[in-house]
């Protein structure tokens, strides 16, 4: 016998994973309240108690992580509890942060800015990524008669909504992805596996008319909890409404929603991408920009290099401000070109500016 699934508006044999999903729907269960074999003792939450009391202005007590779903009866953490715990051991819930160059991913004269790969607690992922973001975007400025209006490249209330709605409503029976952040030049990409709960397809509905239907409720319920969301499904609303109230939004730059059968997909516009000039002339500015951004980043780690031969990664990392990611990113590339070599153990060795 064969199963089928509802997608916008037809119906398509169910795969294996739809299947599971269809097992659980029928006992009234989701994944995130699956119980797991870990045993709550083996892992810490530490990132959870500090957002909680920084919200709630209390402190987490252990019975709690029971009531909140995340710990069962027998001392076994759920897939919520793993999901949330610090180190947590469900490893496809990674988040991959990459800052292209140019309007793709093919890359110009080098593929990308920067780039970077969080684990851990879902809380850390979510704040990890909104400063990956941060970090990758320029925010432009304008003077009225008596003040300054900031005009960021992307609204920080719609990537954080996004992000969230990428974390807590992905799909993780599909453990063959994760949530990718993919920034270009004129748009933000916010991938997560999973489409939508119900099978619609999100481009064929009204924003404002869909429900609040929840893939992972103890997650959502947490989240609640946490301040990071609500519960009146208004995510998608609010990252619309965010951008239009920016000083340089004009319909054009209005986000976009695509989902399929395995993938939700949000696109935020860069606000100010093509801001007084044409598409020719920014790419030209852009192209030249990524030249002396590579040239002066170069020339600042080999400078470090040459000063300090026996620097450590962390050691750059806060020299330079910045991530640990970002060093070791920077140094791959460096070794790939010939520009140096490291010189011994990998703890405890020198490098050797060429």
């Amino acid at each position: 016998m064969e199963a089928y699934v509802r997608l916008g508006n037809e119906s398509v044999k169910a795969d294996a994973t739809e299947l599971k999903r269809l097992v659980l729907r029928g006992k009234n269960s989701s994944y995130d309240a699956l119980g797991t074999t870990y045993s709550v003792s083996d892992y810490a939450f530490s990132k959870l108690r500090e957002r909680y009391k920084a919200w709630t202005g209390e402190s987490l007590e252990d019975k709690e992580l029971v009531s909140f779903g995340l710990v069962d009866d027998k001392g076994k953490l759920t897939n919520a509890g793993a999901l949330l715990a610090d180190d947590s051991p469900i490893r496809w819930s990674r988040v991959f942060c990459t800052r292209w160059n140019g309007l793709d991913k093919g890359g110009g004269i080098m593929d990308a800015f920067d780039d970077a790969e969080y684990s851990g607690s879902l809380i850390s992922l979510l704040n990890e990524g909104a400063a990956f973001i941060k970090r990758n975007m320029k925010t432009m400025w304008k003077k009225t008669a008596n003040s300054r209006i900031d005009m960021p490249e992307y609204c920080e209330r719609s990537y954080f909504e996004a992000l969230v709605n990428a974390l807590v409503h992905r799909d993780y029976l599909v453990n063959g992805s994760e949530v990718h952040i993919d920034m270009f030049d004129d748009r933000m990409v916010i991938y997560s596996p999973g489409g939508m709960p119900d099978g619609t397809l999100v481009q064929e509905r009204v924003i404002d008319a869909i429900p609040s239907t929840r893939r992972n409720p103890v997650l959502a319920d947490v989240f609640q909890r946490l301040g990071y969301m609500e519960r009146k499904g208004s995510g998608l609303t609010k990252i619309i409404n965010a951008y239009k109230n920016a000083n340089n939004y004009d319909e054009s730059k209005a986000p976009q929603f695509i989902s399929s059968r395995v993938e939700f997909t949000v696109i935020l516009k860069n606000l100010n991408y093509g801001e007084n000039r044409d598409n020719k002339s920014e790419i030209n500015d852009v192209s030249q920009a990524a030249e002396q951004y590579v040239q002066r980043t170069e020339e600042v780690f080999l400078n470090a290099l040459c000063n300090n031969p026996y620097i450590s990664r962390k050691e750059l990392s806060k020299l330079l401000m910045i991530s640990e990611d970002g060093v070791k990113y920077q140094l791959k590339k460096l070794k790939r070109k010939g520009l140096i070599e490291h010189i011994g153990v990998s703890r405890g060795g020198y490098w050797e500016v060429k």
